[in-house]
C-alpha cells in the first residue's frame, strides 16, 4: 500500500468480509463512526496511529513497516531476514496492513 486511501479501503474490505458494521467496529475501537467513515473513503485529513492500530486490531489486522521494494517470495523473505544483521536499514517504507492468523511474540 503506497496511500492513506488504499489503507482506508483495505480496511473497509477486512470489515466487509468480516460482515461489521462501521458503528460497531468504530464503538469497539473507541471512535466515531462518522471518523472510520471518512477514514475507509479516504477523505479523512487526520487518522492517527492511535486510531489506526486501534481499528486493525478490532479486525484482526496488523501494520507491518517494510522497505519500499524489498518485497519478494517467501523463500528471498527468509533469506534476507536471517542475513539480516542487526542494523536499521535506510529507505522509503511503505506500510502494509494484512491479517493476522498467528500472534507474533
Amino acid at each position: 500500500m503506497q496511500t492513506i486511501q488504499e489503507l482506508g479501503e483495505a480496511v473497509a474490505a477486512r470489515r466487509h468480509a468480516l460482515k461489521l458494521r462501521q458503528a460497531a467496529v468504530a464503538t469497539q475501537a473507541g471512535i466515531t463512526a462518522e471518523s472510520l467513515s471518512r477514514f475507509e473513503r479516504g477523505r479523512s485529513a487526520e487518522f492517527g496511529a492511535r486510531k489506526l492500530l486501534a481499528v486493525l486490531a478490532v479486525l484482526g489486522m496488523e501494520l507491518d513497516v517494510v522497505v519500499a521494494g524489498q518485497s519478494g517470495t517467501l523463500d528471498e523473505l527468509r533469506l534476507e531476514r536471517n542475513s539480516a544483521g542487526t542494523g536499521v536499514a535506510s529507505g522509503t517504507s511503505t506500510a502494509v496492513a494484512s491479517t493476522s492468523g498467528a500472534k507474533r511474540s
